[in-house]
């Protein structure tokens, strides 16, 4: 059965009075996990919105690619203009800006152990530009912190009207407004049929991931025009069901 799993209130007050205070949550890190450790489920979104709040008020507070660097999984690869490279050859050297992009989860897709998920969110950069992001964390072990592994963005095109854009872009203000979704998990021993084939584009590049217990697949593309195409599916009520699917156009030079 689809498990549609609310976000917890501890995370939920968390982003809301960010939201009021410019990002910088008064409710301490261990008040969230105190919180979230009553759970009942080893897969919980909750831990993943939780981890993306730490990571935009670090960007606010230490700096955007400071905390790129300190949020990041020794192999993660930043899906650029060019497609995917690794994050530690692009980010490496980059003095953090003036002012830092700011972002916020929209939805969250776990695998049924947790040790995957693919967040989608809405993000504001410094020129003003609204655009959305798609991000793949990932963990080793169920002590481990998330880090993420891939990362892409792309701008509005056409861009909103001010008012759709301070409408829709990066404020939340209650858990309602995130959408944490889990994959079933194989009951008694049961494997998890692959999921459906997608074939690669007729130019460009591609590669996926599924996650070790065989309920999420995440896909990139790189197409021959540029863009960037990302895509998530999730193994629920017998099926496979695509929960996110992203074309997103690289910036202008």
């Amino acid at each position: 059965m689809n498990k549609t799993l609310p976000i917890f209130a501890a995370v939920a007050a968390s982003l809301a009075l960010a939201a009021c205070t410019g990002g910088r949550s008064p409710i301490p890190r261990a008040a969230i996990d105190r919180a979230l450790s009553s759970a009942p489920y080893a897969a919980q979104p909750s831990l993943v919105v939780a981890r993306e709040v730490e990571f935009a008020r670090a960007a606010r507070e230490d700096g955007q690619w400071t905390a790129f660097r300190a949020f990041a999984a020794n192999d993660a690869v930043i899906h650029g203009r060019g497609g995917p490279v690794p994050a530690g050859l692009v980010i490496a050297g980059l003095s953090d800006p003036p002012e830092p992009t700011q972002w916020s989860p929209r939805t969250v897709l776990m695998s049924c152990d947790g040790k995957l998920a693919v967040s989608r969110g809405r993000f504001l950069d410094p020129e003003g530009y609204v655009g959305t992001y798609v991000t793949v964390w990932s963990r080793e072990d169920y002590d481990d912190e998330y880090h993420w592994v891939y990362d892409v963005g792309g701008r509005d095109d056409p861009q909103p009207s001010s008012e759709e854009a301070e409408e829709s872009t990066i404020v939340v203000t209650a858990y309602d407004d995130i959408h944490g979704l889990v994959a079933d998990c194989p009951r008694g021993g049961a494997e998890v049929p692959s999921a459906p084939f997608v074939a690669p584009p007729a130019s460009g590049r591609a590669g996926e991931q599924t996650s070790p217990d065989g309920t999420l697949r995440w896909r990139w593309e790189h197409r021959a025009d540029g863009t960037k195409y990302v895509r998530a599916d999730y193994y629920t009520s017998g099926a496979w069901e695509t929960v996110i699917e992203e074309s997103l156009a690289s910036p202008p030079r």
